[in-house]
């Protein structure tokens, strides 16, 4: 049996020099841009991951579960993908498609790296893994430098 999860975050950024965070985006720190505003490390894609993996498992993680982590000093976003992992049982991920949309930081130079980090977290091949990015051209909040979304579609397939 063939599952498709789909999975959404988004992070407005926080004020320059009031986060002593870095900028996380697929697990690749981004150096000169303001930090997302969050309780973890903020990792839009990470989360979406998360959310895509609850969408095939039927377990959220991201809300009780890692409010729950960040209290006890866990902000790391691989950890949530690790958790939502733990629920796949008897499935395996096949695919993974990453959409980002944000003004800024720009991601296409980065991409190669995100599939590494992504492709070693979710162990599958980077050749699985799509991800593209959009500047939003100024339409919505993303669009407009105010923070970063990502949208990710999982496929897995039932292991026997």
């Amino acid at each position: 049996m063939l599952k498709v999860g789909i999975g959404q975050d988004s992070h407005r950024f926080a004020t320059p020099g009031k986060e002593e965070k870095k900028l996380i985006i697929g697990g690749v720190v981004f150096e000169g841009y303001p930090p997302f505003l969050s309780n973890s490390d903020g990792d839009v894609v990470l989360h979406a991951i998360t959310n895509a993996i609850s969408g095939i498992t039927g377990k959220n993680i991201l809300g009780d579960i890692a409010d729950r982590m960040c209290e006890e000093g866990i902000k790391d976003s691989k950890e949530y993908v690790k958790v939502a992992l733990s629920y796949l049982k008897n499935y395996k991920i096949v695919h993974v498609s990453i959409s980002i949309e944000g003004k800024m930081p720009k991601i296409s130079p980065h991409i190669d790296e995100m599939k590494k980090n992504i492709a070693k977290l979710l162990n599958i091949d980077k050749k699985n893994i799509g991800i593209t990015a959009t500047s939003g051209e100024e339409l919505t909040p993303f669009g407009k430098g105010e923070g970063v979304q990502a949208i990710v579609i999982i496929t897995a397939l039932e292991e026997k």
